[in-house]
């Protein structure tokens, strides 16, 4: 118990009450987790993912109670290991993986949101061991990941040589004029893959790697405004960069 008082800053503030297990340390450490789980739930709300305010509230909120159960039995036995603990890891892990989705555009969506579930269950068993210092720098490690780097990542996708569009073409044949286009601009194709999602629908849709040289890449810039000038060729019917 001394040893946790000088390991967690934090509770010399809070005091003596928040170190053990009881009535006030149990409201304390449900309510830490809850609001710390809302502001991550929301900003992935926000951005309509496929997991969102009550998902991560409920996983956080398991967590936290998954660690103090372990702390109770681990008390009053004086030895054991974390079963429930370990046994909430493994199923956050389930859970995260299910909201993992492949898209009609050949992407796999939702591996930030299921990360940052996953993050969030974890943070939810540091709080609810009365880590309340780890609990908290890693929430606003969290919160910092999947608000602002999203920002800094979409600067340097835009910057990379290689990029993935999806072309919708007119008709079928227009495939072997596109990919002359390309050439003759300096563009390498790596892959061209027809998607299953659009046969019958009457359209040609494709999901196409390019890479760029350095020398052609110093010309553009920018991958909108290689988009930008192949969107404007008469049998291209829609195209835009998979993110």
């Amino acid at each position: 118990m001394n040893s946790l008082l000088f390991q967690d800053p934090l509770i010399k503030y809070l005091g003596s009450w928040s170190i053990g297990i009881n009535f006030y340390s149990v409201l304390f450490r449900i309510f830490l987790v809850v609001a710390l789980a809302s502001l991550i739930g929301c900003e992935r709300s926000s951005k309509r993912h496929s997991a969102g305010l009550r998902t991560f509230i409920i996983v956080s909120m398991a967590s936290a109670v998954s660690a103090m159960i372990d702390s109770c039995i681990i008390a009053e036995t004086g030895k054991g290991i974390p079963i429930i603990s370990a046994a909430s890891v493994v199923s956050i892990a389930m859970i995260s993986g299910n909201s993992i989705l492949f898209s009609s555009k050949s992407q796999i969506k939702g591996l930030t949101t299921s990360a940052g579930l996953w993050a969030c269950g974890v943070i939810g068993l540091a709080a609810g061991a009365g880590l309340y210092t780890v609990a908290l720098i890693s929430f606003f490690s969290l919160l910092g990941c999947i608000s602002q780097l999203p920002l800094i990542e979409a600067i340097l996708k835009d910057r990379s040589n290689h990029f993935e569009i999806q072309l919708e073409l007119k008709n079928t044949y227009n495939l072997q004029d596109f990919v002359m286009t390309l050439r003759k601009l300096g563009l390498k194709i790596d892959d061209i893959e027809s998607n299953p999602a659009y046969a019958n629908s009457g359209i040609s849709v494709y999901s196409v790697s390019i890479t760029v040289s350095e020398r052609d890449f110093k010309k553009y810039k920018r991958h909108s405004d290689i988009i930008e000038a192949l969107g404007s060729l008469d049998y291209v019917h829609y195209i835009e960069e998979i993110s």
